[in-house]
């Protein structure tokens, strides 16, 4: 059913050999239960919100910080003991609890409604991996450790950060404008590749930096107009 999101069918043991599928799921309007009330599922639940999930919270304590979140928001907050049934429906389930039976219980139910889950802190028991992540605008940089060593993985999002920065979001924007124009106005696919290909490189970047966004888009734009001339 949802055999795309990873690496492995659902029902199969945990393989840390098996290459994984990286993916960036649309989420928006779906259904994502998360177990847990306490400072992890806070976290779990800011993540989840922010990319659009139609979130239910189930705990009987959920901490305040986490119920004034769910207040402000969508979310649904059922604070009750978990059940089985809570599940139906969704397309993911986050376990967070510090009750390790309850966790692989959750993962048992999980792996026979076909609903992915990820129990926090425990690789054998997910389905995927939730990576630490660069985002300048819309570009986003994942780095996943599977599981192993989420600290290594926040290391390196951190050094990423200090070499990626705001700048390569704003780039992203323009180019996302100027490729818009390209697949409009440049019909040979081989003439687009050469473009976008130049548009998105090293010294493309370095003469937006120094320039600016204007006159960048303006030379973008002159490279698409006199792209007939450099053929001829």
């Amino acid at each position: 059913m949802h055999d795309f999101l990873c690496g492995f069918r659902m029902g199969d043991a945990y393989n840390s050999v098996m290459a994984k599928y990286p993916i960036f799921l649309e989420l928006g309007g779906r259904r994502v239960v998360l177990i847990g009330g306490g400072s992890v599922a806070l976290r779990k639940a800011q993540a989840l919100l922010a990319a659009g999930a139609r979130l239910v919270v189930v705990a009987e304590r959920i901490d305040d910080m986490l119920e004034a979140l769910c207040r402000g928001s969508d979310a649904e907050v059922v604070k009750a003991p978990y059940s089985k049934s809570y599940l139906a429906g969704a397309v993911l389930a986050v376990a967070a609890t510090n009750n390790h039976q309850l966790n692989k219980q959750i993962y048992q139910d999980c792996q026979e409604l076909e609903v992915f889950c990820n129990v926090v802190d425990v690789p054998e028991l997910c389905d995927f991996f939730v990576p630490a992540v660069v985002k300048r605008g819309d570009l986003q940089i994942a780095v996943s450790t599977e599981g192993q060593c989420p600290a290594y993985a926040g290391h390196i999002r951190k050094k990423l950060e200090e070499i990626f920065t705001v700048k390569h979001g704003q780039f992203l924007a323009e180019l996302e404008a100027l490729r818009k124009q390209i697949i409009r106005d440049v019909p040979e696919p081989a003439d687009r590749k050469t473009l976008l290909g130049q548009l998105v490189d090293e010294k493309s970047f370095e003469y937006f930096i120094e320039k600016g966004p204007a006159k960048w888009r303006s030379s973008a734009i002159e490279l698409i107009t006199n792209l007939p001339l450099v053929r001829e």
